[in-house]
């Protein structure tokens, strides 16, 4: 499905409020502020993961008791460069800081694959998210499509292909201890992806006004199998693992990637391994940066459990594609927008029309659950 754009967003210092298209319902807005910061996701160091032995075997311990619990956990002494990751960082920052024309030379609206936009949202969806986006397909690499990767500032495209070998290699070792958790080989979680796709995307969250209202990432699960975020030491990322009665932010740590599985990854585990509930909330302080690397199966990668064990039955009522799989997933994003704007419409109309029957929160609070 095509994005939707907007306008370049407004900055704290040319409007005093937020604009409607961005304020989110009540039940939508943040509860937990920016840099009120939570302990609870796991930091795992990567150190001697390598090595056979005790230490590697309290290494894989702790990834899969994270994956089962939140789905989402942090790495460090990961192996992936210092000095590529500070690289990444600068490019991106430079990129966002660059005249309108030059990131709207790549402008992706219409369909394009690939480029920058400003605050996406789904078609039918009337709330719009704070922030802007770049964004390329980076794997499988004969399919790279340069035109639409940005050719400023200097030095971009070396970078990022560094950038994207290293973390393409990081998501393949913890996929092989996830799919060594669950008795298989250790290739078999990559090897049914069928041919993996890396997708970037650098999010740029600009000050916002009125942050209360408003959300820079609305609350998703990500579809494919793996994630790996670099995020700068602002804070947003949020998670949550009751249905969103209660969320926590996710404590920035220098240098670290945070990993959180996605649909793919939790319908092969048979529903073992979590895929994490997230959201990323802005403030009125200064600006945040995170750039999500996305492992993702080919659209042709059949999706079902790869092992069930005794006693469980499976999450999933029949084989299908990763493509048809995403397509029920923006389908049924798609429908519960609609339902939530009717069920405010008939709200704010029941006043003149009492004996009219208005969607039932509860039918929405499952939808969003």
């Amino acid at each position: 499905m095509a994005p939707v754009a907007t306008t370049f967003l407004p900055t704290i210092s040319d409007e005093k409020t937020l604009r409607a298209s961005f304020v989110r319902d009540e039940d939508e807005r943040p509860k937990v502020a920016y840099n009120i910061f939570s302990d609870d996701i796991p930091i795992i160091s990567l150190a001697g993961m390598d090595d056979d032995g005790s230490i590697r075997s309290e290494i894989c311990s702790k990834i899969v008791a994270a994956c089962e619990d939140w789905g989402i956990f942090q790495v460090v002494d990961h192996g992936v460069d210092a000095g590529l990751v500070t690289e990444m960082n600068r490019l991106a920052r430079e990129f966002f800081a660059l005249p309108p024309e030059d990131k709207l030379r790549f402008d992706m609206t219409g369909g394009k694959k690939g480029g920058f936009i400003v605050s996406s949202h789904l078609q039918g969806e009337a709330v719009q998210d704070w922030r802007e986006i770049v964004t390329y397909f980076s794997y499988p690499i004969r399919v790279r499509d340069y035109s639409r990767w940005p050719d400023k500032p200097e030095g971009w495209r070396t970078v990022v292909e560094a950038y994207s070998e290293h973390l393409m290699g990081l998501a393949c070792k913890l996929l092989g201890v996830l799919s060594e958790a669950m008795g298989l080989d250790k290739e078999a979680l990559t090897k049914a992806c069928v041919d993996m796709d890396q997708k970037i995307v650098v999010n740029f969250y600009p000050k916002c006004p009125q942050p209360d209202l408003t959300l820079g990432l609305k609350r998703h699960t990500d579809p494919g199998t793996i994630t790996l975020l670099l995020q700068d030491q602002v804070g947003g990322l949020q998670a949550t693992k009751d249905g969103g009665n209660t969320w926590i932010t996710v404590k920035p740590i220098e240098g670290a990637f945070v990993v959180n599985l996605g649909d793919h990854g939790h319908f092969l585990s048979n529903g073992r391994f979590k895929n994490a509930d997230h959201q990323a909330v802005v403030n009125s302080n200064c600006s945040r940066m995170s750039i999500a690397t996305f492992q993702n199966p080919a659209p042709e990668a059949t999706v079902y459990p790869l092992a069930i064990r005794d006693g469980e039955k499976p999450v999933l009522d029949a084989p299908m594609t990763f493509s048809e799989m995403y397509r029920k997933k923006m389908s049924r994003d798609i429908e519960l927008a609609k339902l939530k704007k009717l069920a405010k419409t008939e709200a704010q109309e029941g006043a003149k029309k009492p004996t009219e029957v208005a969607v039932q929160p509860e039918k929405l609070d499952q939808i969003l659950a």
